[in-house]
């Protein structure tokens, strides 16, 4: 499927007289100009939701752009379309989306930041947008433990920082209950207490860093396991903190 999309997006690209050459993208009114992938998602993303098809074409055309390109401007265009007056896009073309780059084996850097700066740093989106990609099926990924699944649990849990305590907080327990998810629970614990919209409860969060099978080495576990047993809910709202943990576990 995401070949597919990769592939309509760079046919719609050549419509636009934009095509990939040996060293770059090039467009038909500047041929000299040799355009970076970033490059071309600043200047033709927002043009996909100007197409004049249904809406749920225009997202499928902008997935596979972002296929196509790797760039997470183009998540940014779909996060303001949704957001716009013609808006919200189709949620299951959405979410769809989203989950399916979140299980496939290749980089999905654009989609992880995406999730973290568009998605979950927004309260108005969080608690939807971490449902559809994890919450409302972590059962699923525990009872299959596919890789895909996995992976996308993975991801979803790393870049959970912001997402609000009460939504994510089943999902983190449940998530316990595989092995190959133990690490991306510390680092969504991690991240919760890091992140500057990080939200977190920290008895609980630190019954959850207990129950975590991890490597000896793993770094920041005694710095975290420090704050967290200090009642500290988030380094920026707890100045020094984490800097104190860090000299007492030295």
């Amino acid at each position: 499927m995401e070949k597919q999309d990769a592939e309509a997006a760079r046919r719609w690209l050549s419509d636009q007289g934009v095509n990939q050459g040996r060293d770059g993208w090039v467009s038909d009114e500047k041929p000299d100009v040799v355009l970076t992938a970033n490059e071309v998602a600043h200047s033709w993303a927002a043009d996909v939701f100007a197409e004049d098809v249904e809406p749920a074409e225009q997202l499928r055309l902008a997935f596979g752009l972002l296929d196509l390109l790797e760039e997470y401007w183009v998540t940014y265009e779909i996060r303001i379309a949704d957001d716009s007056a013609e808006g919200p896009l189709p949620a299951d073309v959405l979410w769809g989306g989203y989950r399916r780059r979140l299980e496939a084996e290749r980089d999905v850097e654009a989609v992880t930041y995406s999730l973290w700066v568009d998605w979950f740093e927004d309260h108005t989106t969080s608690d939807t947008a971490f449902a559809e990609v994890l919450g409302s099926d972590i059962d699923r990924v525990v009872a299959d433990r596919s890789e895909p699944l996995i992976r996308r649990a993975r991801r979803v849990l790393e870049c959970s920082g912001p997402v609000r305590w009460a939504v994510k907080e089943p999902a983190y327990r449940t998530a316990t209950r595989v092995p190959a998810l133990h690490c991306a629970v510390f680092r969504g614990i991690l991240a919760s207490f890091h992140d500057l919209y990080g939200d977190l409860e920290p008895a609980a969060a630190l019954a959850l860093l207990d129950q975590l099978d991890l490597p000896t080495n793993t770094r920041h576990r005694a710095e975290l396991h420090h704050v967290l047993t200090a009642g500290h809910r988030n380094r920026y709202r707890s100045a020094g903190a984490w800097e104190h943990a860090v000299r007492s576990c030295a």
